[in-house]
């Protein structure tokens, strides 16, 4: 009942790795928002195939064109053996680069890094027509980066060969490097790698800058993520961007630091820069998850005086802030509003409202509003109904709560676990243990909670009826 809904949380920020699958790319980097979030542009590496998937095979299988070489063996031998019996008919070689790439990465996978050097020497001695690029180096790079020696020489040896065979490092490879190296757990390697190549000339782009402070903000503290960003600032000139202080904003704000995002919220516009409607979201779900609905109705405010364009987002997060702390009324105000601005109401909508009024004692005002929500052509979800189903039992109003029940169990809706325990406990308070049972057993075929969890709640009501009985509460 009191848990913020899914389209108002924002998804846990993940980090982004690099696949060793050949065909991988770099996952775009994405910042989880209510609303429109700010997108990164991807570094691919290599480009992605769409080809039907094949089976990985050994050259000694299938000699004939394999298109991803799979090595039986990774000793530095056997691979030069394996690559020596592939080019041995050159018509049957494909002179596309990636493809020695893809070979050069299956080694790379399970050798060592002075190995998959020499086996790249290998290749390219043996096979003149195979002229390495820079994702070719990118593939040692990327395991140098995943090296067990937790210092940077590995890598320091990598960007050395790329810049002496003309490929000095650029802001792919410092992304490249960065990602790999924050997958591996290593962020303060990569942050030493970063100041080191933007002291050479080849400093991250704003994507792999973004990148490292949301890792930051989601593995270490908020001091080390604001030292980063002052060393970077004072250092290189490189300055945070809107991006940047919305993945702040959105950090302390799922840390329930209100007063720090509100203090981010006032340098970013003395850095000139004008809050956008995902930033106002953000603060206002803040509030939400404190319950201080009359905060979430300023940031609102604050909103329509910078000049920005409340979304249907920031009206379901207002709405449900208000319901949340008690102002219902309110919270009915700007249902019509929003419909006045255009928005049409979802199911996130009335179903926020509902657990207000339900929260209120007014389930019946919430069923009715349920078949307002309904012939506006808006179909409630399963949390709608479970709101409601809680809320009717609550106020004991069992027999309402059976035909909602009923309704449910004739859609295949699931029950949720606050909804399934007020139920049960309202069914047996009323002496309906059989149809306690069999709401128990709807609620284990449904899958709407594990065996044990269905159990253990029927278990626990059974025995608060027992004891309820024994001292005369329930007939």
């Amino acid at each position: 009942m009191g848990k913020l809904p899914p389209s108002l949380r924002s998804a846990n920020f993940a980090v982004n790795t690099l696949i060793k699958t050949p065909s991988s790319s770099v996952p775009h980097q994405k910042i989880p928002s209510p609303s429109q979030p700010p997108t990164s542009k991807p570094h691919y590496f290599p480009k992605k195939s769409h080809s039907p998937k094949k089976k990985p095979t050994s050259i000694t299988q299938q000699p004939q064109l394999p298109s991803i070489v799979a090595f039986d063996s990774t000793t530095l031998s056997d691979a030069k053996t394996l690559f020596n019996s592939l080019i041995s008919n050159p018509q049957n070689v494909p002179s596309d680069t990636k493809f020695y790439n893809s070979i050069l990465q299956s080694f790379s996978s399970n050798s060592t890094l002075q190995d998959s050097i020499f086996f790249l020497n290998h290749m390219i001695k043996t096979h003149p027509p195979f002229s390495p690029d820079r994702y070719t180096y990118h593939v040692l790079l990327i395991q140098s980066c995943k090296s067990v020696d937790n210092s940077l020489s590995p890598v320091h040896q990598v960007l050395n060969l790329m810049t002496s065979n003309g490929f000095p490092p650029n802001k792919v490879s410092t992304d490249i490097a960065v990602r790999t190296l924050c997958s591996s757990n290593r962020e303060e390697q990569a942050i030493e790698l970063v100041k080191e190549l933007s002291s050479k000339d080849s400093p991250p782009d704003t994507y792999t800058y973004n990148f490292i402070v949301r890792h930051l903000c989601k593995n270490r503290s908020l001091s080390n993520m604001n030292s980063f960003i002052k060393e970077m600032r004072e250092g290189f000139d490189i300055k945070p961007d809107l991006v940047t202080y919305t993945i702040m904003i959105d950090n302390v704000c799922n840390s329930k630091n209100l007063r720090e995002a509100t203090r981010l919220l006032g340098v970013l516009s003395e850095e000139g820069y004008k809050p956008d409607c995902y930033v106002f979201n953000t603060i206002m779900k803040g509030y939400c998850m404190l319950s201080q609905g009359g905060e979430v109705l300023s940031v609102y405010k604050k909103m329509q005086e910078e000049g920005v364009k409340p979304d249907l987002v920031t009206y379901n997060t207002l709405i449900y802030g208000l319901s949340k702390s008690g102002r219902v009324k309110d919270a009915k105000k700007f249902l019509s509003v929003m419909m006045e601005e255009g928005h049409i109401p979802d199911a996130v909508t009335y179903t926020s409202l509902m657990n207000g009024m339900c929260r209120e004692g007014d389930p019946l005002g919430a069923l009715a509003l349920l078949e307002r929500m309904e012939a506006r052509g808006c179909a409630p979800n399963s949390c709608t109904y479970n709101t409601l189903l809680h809320g009717l039992c609550k106020a004991r109003l069992l027999d309402k709560g059976m035909e909602l029940y009923d309704v449910m169990k004739k859609n295949g809706m699931k029950l949720e676990t606050g909804s399934y325990g007020t139920f049960l406990r309202a069914l047996c308070r009323n002496g309906r243990v059989a149809e306690a049972y069999e709401v128990f057993d709807y609620a284990v075929e449904s899958k709407s909670l594990t065996d044990v969890a269905a159990y253990t709640t029927l278990e626990s009501t059974l025995k608060w009826l027992k004891k309820a009985r024994e001292q005369g509460l329930v007939i």
